[in-house]
């Protein structure tokens, strides 16, 4: 398969993108500290933001900033400045859902790409054409749509119209984000970045005549969790999206870690140069999408309805970071930052930029000084140890944990 084809890695903070661009990922996406539909992610400053673009051009990586929130009348003032803004200091294209953000970043960032955001609900062929007609180089599809509306999509659209589309990670119970939950039941608006994700909370239910009786709806007594959808996971079926012609591949996850960034980029990014090459994934890759952060997966609506997961709304974490590798020599003798304290004879497990995992046992341990040490216990603390060979700087060292 020779169709090149970008991979697109959530970018939340600086560490985050840092991440991303070291584990393979093509082109980052990231908010500053307007617009964004993720306020509770790091998200970046404006120097933070010429910084990322510089870091990421230096790499070979583009950089999408979303402007995609659904804006109030207060908050429009304040675009044409910002717009502006990210033209100048070079970022490659602007996600927006709404069609006066768009008509202003024409105007104000005419040399930037315009894509529509998921958020526009892009589910039909003449959507995507009108959107084009209106200036836009590439639409995110919906999530809703199942890979043979996307062929057909993409057959009845023009080649010029890039195509871009989720394969991994948090699907909404709604119109992808369009919800009005978590503006009823919080305050806090969905369409503006600040979803609380009420979807995920435990329910029962009240009868009218008996106010603070509550009744499980289910036969047992967990309570029900019927708004509770499955996470996304589309890595065994990565030569399919291609073949359905889309041009960018888009991981979710700006609010997660930067463990999650990492480990799922590295992850799709051998399952991408797989296809490329028309070569089996080898399965590591795969079971590397269990180690992180994650709900019960599903193949999304690619290939049918993907059925809510009502057994409860936890998050399944049973791999948990020990340390970040600062630098190693060729000999092993590595330099690093603590995340979760490990000591000696701990087996940990190493996974980092191109490298396939590998355990080994803590046979040494030392502190910033190179003193022997019995355990590291300072977080972000700076400490030496002996790897069994060399491995790159952002590798990371990891344990499995009873949670």
């Amino acid at each position: 398969m020779s169709k090149k084809i970008e991979l697109l890695s959530p970018a939340g903070d600086p560490e985050r993108l840092r991440m991303a661009v070291a584990y393979g990922a093509d082109a980052v996406y990231l908010a500053g500290q307007m617009y964004g539909m993720r306020s509770f992610a790091g998200n970046f400053s404006q120097d933070d933001l010429k910084e990322a673009v510089r870091f990421c051009h230096d790499h070979q990586v583009r950089v999408h900033v979303t402007c995609n929130t659904m804006p109030r009348n207060q908050e429009v003032a304040s675009l044409p400045e910002y717009l502006t803004f990210l033209q100048d200091i070079g970022v490659d294209a602007l996600i927006i859902g709404d069609i006066g953000v768009l008509s202003l970043a024409k105007r104000y960032a005419p040399k930037t790409d315009l894509h529509i955001s998921t958020q526009a609900s892009v589910t039909n062929y003449q959507a995507a054409i009108a959107w084009h007609e209106l200036g836009a180089k590439r639409v995110i599809l919906a999530r809703e749509l199942t890979l043979d509306e996307i062929r057909e999509l993409r057959a009845k659209t023009p080649k010029s119209l890039e195509l871009e589309a989720f394969v991994h990670g948090a699907m909404c119970v709604s119109y992808s984000g369009r919800c009005v939950l978590s503006n009823y039941m919080t305050g806090r608006d969905a369409s503006r970045g600040a979803c609380a994700q009420p979807c995920r909370y435990k329910y029962t239910l009240m009868e009218e005549q008996r106010p603070g009786e509550f009744f499980p709806v289910e036969e047992d007594d967990k309570g029900t969790y019927i708004f509770n959808s499955k996470d996304m996971c589309m890595i065994d079926h990565i030569p399919e999206l291609m073949d359905a012609g889309l041009d960018s591949l888009k991981i979710e996850g700006r609010a997660k870690s930067a463990y999650y960034a990492a480990v799922a980029t590295g992850a799709y990014r051998h399952a991408v140069d797989a296809a490329l090459l028309d070569a089996p994934l080898d399965p590591v890759w795969r079971s590397e999408l269990d180690k992180i952060s994650h709900r019960p997966y599903s193949e999304g609506f690619y290939f049918g309805h993907p059925e809510q997961y009502v057994g409860d709304s936890r998050y399944i974490r049973e791999w948990q970071v020990n340390a970040i590798i600062t630098s190693c020599t060729s000999e092993g003798q590595a330099l690093a930052s603590l995340r979760n304290k490990f000591k000696i004879g701990d087996t940990i497990e190493v996974i980092g930029p191109g490298i396939k995992p590998f355990s080994f046992s803590v046979t040494d341990l030392r502190d910033g000084d190179g003193l022997p040490i019995e355990e590291a216990r300072t977080p972000q603390m700076p400490f030496r140890l002996t790897l069994p060979h060399q491995v790159p700087a952002l590798s990371i060292l990891r344990k499995q944990v009873d949670v």
